[in-house]
């Protein structure tokens, strides 16, 4: 059953920061503490799954602030980011209540798990810039990648920012700092931007759980960044990691008790 009072609201608050603060720092995961809560507080899946995507772009916003000042995106990359992985959003944004929750989810799992170890083997991967040539094979392949994500983006949600942050380290070469400020930005603005808007239009949001879950956004996403830009690569690189970890057994603990 739905509730709207105050302890509710300080909950939500409090997941919120707790769950883009961990997201902003590492480079995606929101969804994992996120999308969950708001089912377990009475939402069901289509709503929670709107709602989550409006909270979300919250982040976007509030590392926007903090990376904008210190100068982190690269023009030509962050439009390759949207103009490509935009479509793949809408996309999966209406391919969603089509696909069967617990197999998503396991999927979703065994991917998640896969990024945290292939990481975890390159203790090279993502501790200084290696930039590739931003013409022929990089872009087009990099553009297929973003758009295969984006669609994966719009259907199954939770996480999915970590795999945008390790194509862009893997594929364009960037470091783990700089490629969690472009996912934070223009997955947490665009991408979910767009997601929200999609599914916003197809179903429900519960707008009176927004307030909290956007002011807890906004100051999760502004002070993870905040620490991401001050620890460095190696912390960075260690904490994705760690949560692409935790979020895969989550995601498989979870489908298999659907």
């Amino acid at each position: 059953m739905i509730t709207e009072d105050l302890p509710v609201q300080l909950a939500l608050a409090v997941v919120a920061l707790i769950s883009n603060g961990l997201s902003a720092f590492a480079g995606g995961g929101a969804g994992l503490v996120q999308l969950p809560a708001l089912i377990l507080l009475g939402l069901d899946f289509s709503t929670a799954l709107a709602t989550h995507k409006v909270a979300s772009v919250a982040l976007g916003v509030g590392a926007a602030g903090r990376h904008w000042r210190a100068s982190s995106l690269d023009r030509r990359l962050s439009a390759l980011v949207l103009c490509a992985g935009l479509p793949g959003v809408v996309i999966g944004a209406n391919l969603v209540l089509a696909i069967p929750d617990n197999t998503a989810t396991i999927c979703l799992a065994f991917l998640t798990l896969g990024l945290g170890l292939y990481s975890s083997r390159r203790p090279r991967l993502g501790n200084d810039e290696h930039r590739r040539a931003f013409t022929g094979t990089t872009l087009w392949v990099g553009a297929f990648g973003l758009f295969t994500i984006g669609i994966i983006n719009g259907s199954l949600t939770s996480g999915t920012g970590l795999f945008v942050t390790l194509w862009l380290v893997r594929w364009f070469g960037l470091s783990y700092t700089r490629a969690v400020a472009h996912t934070l930005i223009l997955v947490g603005l665009g991408w979910n931007g767009m997601g929200a808007l999609t599914l916003g239009l197809k179903g429900d949001i519960h707008w009176q759980w927004l307030p909290a879950l956007i002011i807890g956004s906004l100051i999760g996403g502004y002070i993870g960044a905040h620490w991401s830009i001050k620890q460095g690569d190696k912390v960075v690189k260690q904490a994705f990691e760690i949560l692409a970890l935790i979020m895969g057994f989550s995601l498989l603990a979870r489908g298999l008790l659907i």
